[in-house]
């Protein structure tokens, strides 16, 4: 049997959600690996290490997510006036 045939078909967004799946991602990843090394270099690694990464991924993921949205036309802008297109 093919692969395909044991596929589930997935449903996928309008591509006008690209910029907010994009900074959806962006900022979960970004957010969390800034959590990690941000706790490590104020409270070091201890045994509550990871519940306190966690607690400050609680605050950060929203802000991150707010931000990429605010930043990225500024961003877009900046390349473009940096990079020579195609």
């Amino acid at each position: 049997m093919s692969e395909q045939s044991h596929s589930i078909p997935r449903r996928k967004l309008r591509p006008a959600a690209t910029p907010y799946v994009f900074a959806l991602y962006m900022s979960a990843i970004m957010a969390l690996l800034m959590c990690f090394v941000i706790t490590a270099a104020n409270a070091g690694i201890n045994p509550d290490y990871l519940a306190n990464v966690l607690k400050a991924y609680q605050l950060a993921m929203p802000v991150a997510f707010v931000c990429v949205l605010v930043v990225r036309p500024v961003v877009i802008r900046l390349v473009a006036l940096t990079v020579h297109p195609h």
